[in-house]
């Protein structure tokens, strides 16, 4: 592409070395654009804490730094933690990195663009902030949609919060020079939150792993799990809205499989609790990262579960490492959903009722009666991942989004409902 001298700020609050979430695509694109645009890119981030919902020890007396990685400087920014998810926490939490965000913004020559990741409110505030204040224009890439959240995840006092979410998206998507959002399922929403269709554009998330490299027989020995037993594996955030209570269920249903839950999340310990005396469930952490695609792969089959009420707000990123893998999915969603549609189109695996453990089980069943008919189904999945997954792809989407936007007319946006003083750049 040649020399572009651009300065690009992404803000999100998650980014390496955090392993799950949005974490992976805001790290890759940051680190693509320094690569292949020949960028200064500056990334606005919080301190790594997910999915364990646990500060990371590395960064324990950190209040505000700057790493660089990989050629990205990283301006991390403190704030709070909180271990168990409520709306009260949940609206502390994003507080604080809109607090410690205004007061100590990045230390940067004006952005030509600004870039946010986005099921944060305070980040998404934060960039049109900044944009605004820039003259530059805001791309926010919504990844969930923090509104619909709060009413459809089950989170404590969630209901109250919905409102007040959904104003502020409305006030950041609103600001925007275009929207990118990951899903379809997602357009009617972001569109019935003000923003005309002909900002709105479509940009997929990408496999952000490798597929597996290790024999599956030699993966599942050194995990301890037997050739002849069936196991289901959920990789990923136990949060509410996950509803993993379905897996223990499963596990009740049919003793014959086993359960794994790997990763962490604030329901993780009261999923263990309800495990309690079931030996066919089992619990890991995180898997490093360059054994997670061995691990996932491993695995009969891999599992997402939503709660029956999530419908329009999030499809789960895990999707893509599964569907890499090259094993069978079994989706327990609302048929309506975005996770549901994902599922279909790549022909790779079964739906079930959400919160239905003797579905689950069933599925389960059912492929472990046909193994060869299984794999058949996972290498469809492997298959969607190569040809409409690929991080190449991806990320040129983004550089498209990116680049039309550089070549708009200006806009002046709408102010954010946020003041403070803000350091000025140098």
């Amino acid at each position: 592409m040649g020399e572009r001298h651009e300065r690009l700020l992404l803000v999100s609050t998650n980014y390496a070395p955090e392993q799950a979430g949005i974490g992976p695509y805001a790290t890759q694109l940051a680190e693509h654009w320094t690569r292949e645009r020949h960028a200064e890119v500056h990334v606005l981030a919080g301190l790594p804490h997910y999915p364990a919902w646990r500060l990371d020890p590395a960064y324990r007396h950190v209040w505000r730094t700057v790493d660089e990685r990989a050629g990205v400087l990283v301006h991390r920014r403190r704030h709070t933690v909180p271990p168990r998810q409520t709306a009260l926490r949940r609206a502390l939490y994003e507080a604080t990195i809109l607090g410690h965000g205004l007061l100590a913004p990045p230390r940067m020559g004006r952005p030509d663009a600004v870039l946010a990741q986005v099921p944060s409110l305070a980040g998404g505030l934060l960039a049109a902030r900044l944009a605004r204040r820039h003259r530059a224009p805001f791309l926010p890439i919504v990844q969930d949609l923090m509104g619909a959240a709060a009413a459809q995840s089950g989170i404590r006092g969630g209901g109250r919060a919905a409102s007040a979410a959904s104003a502020v998206e409305r006030r950041v998507l609103r600001a925007a020079t275009l929207v990118g959002i990951i899903h379809e399922s997602f357009r009617p929403r972001v569109a019935a939150l003000g923003v005309p269709g002909d900002r709105i554009r479509l940009v997929p998330n990408w496999s952000h792993v490798a597929g597996p490299a290790t024999p599956r027989a030699a993966v599942r020995a050194r995990l301890g799990w037997p050739q002849a037993q069936t196991v289901l594996l959920h990789s990923g955030n136990m949060g509410l809205k996950q509803g993993l209570e379905v897996l223990i269920g499963a596990a009740r249903e049919a003793p014959e499989i086993r359960v794994v839950l790997m990763g962490e999340g604030s329901q993780r310990e009261r999923l263990r609790a309800l495990a309690a005396g079931l030996p066919n469930v089992e619990f890991l952490p995180p898997a490093p990262e360059a054994d997670f695609p061995d691990v996932l792969a491993a695995a009969d089959a891999l599992v997402v579960t939503q709660r029956a009420t999530v419908l329009d707000m999030s499809v789960p990123s895990k999707l893509t490492s599964y569907f890499t893998a090259g094993r069978p999915v079994i989706a327990s969603v609302a048929d309506a959903g975005g996770t549901a549609q994902e599922v279909r189109a790549s022909d790779a695996g079964w739906l079930v009722p959400p919160e239905h453990p003797a579905a689950l089980a069933a599925a389960a069943r059912e492929l472990a009666a046909d193994p060869a008919a299984a794999d058949a189904i996972g290498a469809r999945g492997a298959d969607y991942a190569r040809t409409r997954l690929g991080r190449a792809a991806g990320l040129a989407r983004i550089d498209a989004l990116l680049d039309e936007a550089l070549t708009r007319p200006r806009r002046q946006p709408a102010p954010p409902a946020a003041h403070a003083t803000e350091e000025q750049p140098r």
